[in-house]
């Protein structure tokens, strides 16, 4: 890694696709990875709590996805709030409502356009998954004990994350946070 944070090019697999997140608080992190921990199936939990932006963007278009982070990490830090559960089909998410983040999304989308797959050209629903792969009873089960006792809470995003998907790990990149 260089003194910016950067990985170096030769230490990446070629070809690897481009994750960008909307990099949560500390604090934040620490409580949604925590449920994370404590309810997806351990031998799948391989990443800590996460909200995906993109989930495949072409290594071709690192350089120029850098620069689109950058402009838009030129702006305050975008305004968020857990409201919510989330219902997957197999697990548990963590509703996230930000208008700001969908905007700068928004923004990446319209410069990335013709290099989305079809996952990342759906309507963008902010999340953060705690529980996946488990059968829907045990979906329900957890929904049924977090959804009483979880109550909204606000935070500002801290940046973007740019990660390459290596074997179904997430090699960072470069972490550019917001300035404005």
């Amino acid at each position: 890694m260089n003194r910016e944070g950067e990985i170096l090019a030769t230490e990446r697999k070629p070809g690897a696709p481009l994750l960008v997140t909307a990099e949560l608080p500390p604090d934040v992190l620490g409580w949604a990875d925590g449920l994370r921990r404590a309810h997806y199936p351990p031998e799948r939990n391989r990443l800590r709590a996460h909200v995906t932006l993109f989930h495949a963007l072409p290594p071709a278009v690192e350089g120029e996805l850098v620069d689109v982070l950058a402009d838009l990490a030129r702006t305050p830090p975008p305004r968020a709030r857990i409201d919510g559960l989330m219902k997957l089909d197999n697990g548990t998410a963590l509703s996230v409502d930000s208008p700001e983040m969908a905007d700068l999304h928004a923004v990446i989308a319209e410069r990335m356009h013709g290099l989305l797959t079809d996952q990342d050209s759906r309507p963008l629903r902010l999340h953060i998954t705690v529980q996946n792969k488990v059968p829907p009873a045990a979906a329900r089960a957890l929904q049924g004990e977090l959804g009483p006792s979880l109550t909204p809470r606000a935070f500002r995003f801290r940046g973007f994350g740019l990660y390459a998907w290596e074997a179904g790990l997430w090699r960072p990149i470069r972490l550019l946070s917001f300035r404005g």
